[in-house]
């Protein structure tokens, strides 16, 4: 027995921690305190007269305290709601000075002596207070002594439960909710009744229990503002404190009365008080696995494509998945022209019918770029005309710029097809017409069948597509996705491509699209945007990034060398880290000597020997093999070199085998001249 506290299996519990065994120096002082916090409890239920209980509860004097105790807890939690929620929400979401004090103030009445703030209410509402005087001559109102004053009273000690209860809630909260809310029409307010409230209802529920219960034990505050007044402020509180000087046995029977509410509503809550009541809303759908079946339909998609092509390919309108018409075009077409100030910094200019992928390393300023264009993020400014119509000084959701983010940002609470028909129903559309289009829009992108789901019930891809359809319901000018494919397989992620390449070909706004995958970029891109360090580095159609990258990070994410380097004499670059590489001259013309330039070598151009090479190699480096990768059916061999950067060869598993690469191996590596491609920057 006084050994240590095993779980009964490796990973058993609380939060699936491994438990070792409690030690005694913890566990002990743990079990006196909840001694010390059980035993006055066992004291009410061990003195109180079990046989003249319900006689102790039906006397007048105690019926009359608990409808008077309930009328004012049911007024105060009221109170509580109309001024507590909108309090919550303004220390969760807005910023302004004096935040903390105001966030003090509130939590001031819960470790303020009671009898202290029943003496600053008195001092501010009383009839010699600041605001008594006007209240009585203004609107006749008198709250000490008075059923309204102990209204207040319990209001003023009860409200920071609520408050804070949703401020915590709140900050859980996916903020991609709200402002994909809003990128869909949705004024604040819709916002806040629709989408924020709906989802904070456990947490509300959590808080006004809470609320409730604070308000309805109240007694320091009430006695010393509102006084002692039978049937009009002398509620079950303080019954109970004139029934121990005149009856100890009721007053432990009504002490238990109120002991069983506060314990019930303790065990109602069942935890969501320490945060659990948010947990959906953090949750975001399954995105890796596809389902079990396929009931999107997508029998007649064929194979996946397996790399990047040069150019868009074209698409025949009607072709692909999905039924009925082919996809509406956006209100009107709307061309694009943007000048971004701040830490994105460039002009962005893009006729109707234009799709932009947008590449770059992380904190290369893709995201902010679209946030800036919704006018989410102070980082970045965006002066914006969708179709010749400023929207720059617009709020959110009156731009028509409909967002889908990393997580499509599904609303929990609804169903896929209420997500779709929300931005219908935000811009006016009646509800039959807006779940008329929604329907509509699921059965084109092959998620009919799913309307009556929540996105917890959907796979990935499913979750996807359900996000892409309820953008596009909204008929936007620019539609903004932001790595919408990120979190697929690789399955799923060949099937939503599809279908999304067929839907933007016949969208008339304009489409940005972040992405770090070279397929993604060149497969739906009509133009690539290369951002870096919040500057533009390259826009230009995938063919041309593709053949002429300007950006070493580009060259590697299409699988190429990228060295930096000046040009020298005779076609040569002076490397960066060290070397020289030989080129030959190209078509276009070359940069004069001391020009910055990229030198991009393609893998499969790298050759790999035992031997020094003999003949017509120009550049030849020793290297050791470091690393070797497979890629589809051929191997990426990482070589490192003291001459040269380290360089990335592609060969088959046979020559690998041929040639007995390890890591560590010593090697040669050849590139012929004509194979090094050389880019100014």
């Amino acid at each position: 027995m006084g050994g240590p506290v095993r779980s009964g299996r490796p990973g058993a519990g609380a939060g699936g921690a491994v438990r070792r065994g409690v030690p005694a120096g913890l566990l002990v002082p743990a079990l006196v305190g909840v001694a010390f916090l059980l035993l006055p409890l066992v004291g009410v239920l061990a003195r109180t007269d079990w046989t003249s209980l319900l006689h102790h509860l039906t006397t007048p004097q105690v019926t009359q305290a608990l409808r008077l105790s309930l009328v004012v807890s049911g007024w105060a939690l009221l109170l509580s709601l109309l001024m507590g929620v909108p309090l919550a929400w303004l220390l969760a979401r807005v910023p302004f000075p004096g935040k903390a004090l105001v966030r003090s103030l509130v939590l001031l009445p819960m470790v303020l002596p009671p009898t202290v703030g029943g003496v600053a209410l008195l001092l501010a509402f009383g009839r010699r207070g600041v605001l008594g005087p006007w209240l009585e001559s203004t609107f006749g109102l008198t709250l000490p002594f008075h059923t309204a004053g102990a209204v207040v009273a319990a209001a003023f000690v009860a409200m920071p439960f609520l408050v804070i209860s949703l401020e915590g809630a709140l900050a859980g909260l996916r903020p991609s909710l709200e402002e994909t809310a809003a990128s869909l029409g949705a004024g604040p307010l819709r916002v806040f009744a629709t989408v924020t409230l709906p989802l904070l209802a456990p947490a509300l529920a959590a808080g006004a229990a809470l609320t409730w219960a604070r308000a309805l034990g109240e007694f320091g505050a009430t006695i010393t503002f509102a006084g002692n007044l039978p049937g009009a402020t002398q509620t079950l509180p303080l019954q109970v404190y004139l029934l121990l000087q005149d009856s100890p046995e009721a007053a432990t029977s009504v002490s238990l009365l109120l002991l069983v509410i506060a314990m019930a509503v303790l065990v109602a809550l069942r935890g969501r008080w320490t945060g659990g009541a948010v947990r959906e809303a953090r949750a975001t759908p399954p995105q890796g696995a596809a389902a079990p079946a396929d009931p999107a339909g997508f029998a007649d998609l064929g194979a996946p494509e397996e790399g990047p092509t040069l150019e868009k390919p074209p698409i025949r309108p009607g072709a692909g998945v999905g039924a009925g018409p082919a996809p509406a075009p956006a209100a009107e077409e709307s061309d694009l022209r943007a000048e971004l100030t701040g830490y994105t910094c460039f002009p962005l200019t893009a006729p109707a019918g234009t799709t932009i992928a947008v590449v770059g390393p992380n904190g290369a300023g893709k995201t902010t770029l679209l946030r800036a264009l919704l006018g989410l993020t102070p980082r970045a400014h965006a002066e914006v005309l969708l179709g010749g119509r400023d929207v720059t000084r617009l709020p959110t959701h009156r731009r028509e710029v409909a967002w889908v983010p990393q997580d499509g940002a599904l609303f929990p609470h609804l169903s896929a097809l209420a997500n779709t028909a929300y931005g219908l129903r935000a811009r006016g559309v009646p509800r039959a017409e807006a779940r008329r289009q929604a329907r509509e829009w699921l059965t084109r992108l092959g998620v009919g069948e799913l309307a009556g789901r929540r996105p917890a019930q959907l796979s990935g891809g499913q979750a996807q597509r359900v996000a892409l359809a309820r953008a596009l319901a909204a008929r936007p000018r620019l539609l903004l996705l932001d790595e919408p494919l990120a979190a697929l397989d690789q399955t799923t992620r060949a099937r939503v491509r599809h279908t999304l390449r067929r839907h933007l070909a016949g969208f008339g706004g304009v489409c940005l699209i972040v992405t770090h995958d070279p397929v993604e970029a060149v497969s739906l891109a009509d133009r690539v945007l290369v951002l870096e360090g919040g500057e533009a580095v390259q826009d230009a159609p995938p063919a041309e990034v593709t053949r002429h990258p300007r950006s070493p990070w580009v060259a590697r994410m299409l699988g190429g060398n990228a060295w930096e380097g000046t040009a020298g004499p005779d076609g040569t670059v002076e490397l960066a880290g060290g070397g020289l590489l030989t080129t030959a001259p190209g078509e276009a013309t070359p940069p004069g000597p001391g020009a910055p330039v990229l030198a991009v070598i393609a893998p499969e151009a790298v050759s790999l020997h035992l031997a020094r090479p003999e003949g017509s190699p120009r550049n030849v480096w020793a290297g050791t093999v470091r690393e070797l990768t497979a890629v589809g059916s051929r191997l990426r061999v990482l070589v490192t070199s003291p001459e040269v950067p380290a360089l990335v060869a592609e060969i088959t598993p046979a020559a690998a085998a041929d040639l007995g690469l390890t890591d560590g191996t010593r090697v040669w590596t050849a590139v012929k001249a004509t194979e090094v491609t050389v880019v100014g920057l």
